[in-house]
């Protein structure tokens, strides 16, 4: 499980809205020095994210949280979004270039179509993927934090 700390900000229904810093997780990482999150965290300067999550553990504004995800809903998840429309964008370019008789174009013009095929499919994946790729609300932090705002 990938886990952050954050703190609750606001309350939606039975939602909670979650502020992590990214930085935090990025000092005890094993590939902190070539990891392009950490890049975008110095970039950014480590602002805060919200996360909206189901309030399954009882928080309240103000409350110190510990959210998580799952290492394989990640892993799943990442290769569905990146490797399918690239495969796709592969099959689409080839099969292409073959029908247009060697043309370059008909295999530009098939990897762009492949490619919007695969953004489309990963589009009508993730609607009807539910809450299995979403964060979960772990607990609640009970000694808190100074890393926190």
């Amino acid at each position: 499980m990938i886990t952050e700390t954050g703190k609750v900000v606001a309350l939606v229904g039975d939602r909670v809205w979650v502020q992590t810093i990214r930085t935090s997780a990025c000092q005890s990482c094993s590939a902190r020095s070539g990891c392009g999150q950490r890049a975008l965290a110095a970039v950014s300067g480590g602002r805060a994210n919200q996360v909206l999550v189901d309030n399954s553990v009882g928080a309240r504004v103000g409350d110190e949280v510990v959210i998580g995800l799952d290492e394989q809903s990640l892993l799943n998840a990442s290769l569905i979004i990146y490797g399918l429309p690239l495969v796709l964008m592969v099959l689409a370019s080839v099969m292409a270039h073959t029908w247009a008789a060697g043309s370059d174009l008909g295999a530009i013009a098939g990897a762009v179509a492949g490619l919007g095929v695969g953004f489309w499919l990963v589009q009508r994946w993730q609607a009807g993927a539910g809450d299995r790729y979403q964060p979960r609300l772990l607990r609640i932090k009970t000694i808190p934090s100074s890393t926190c705002p």
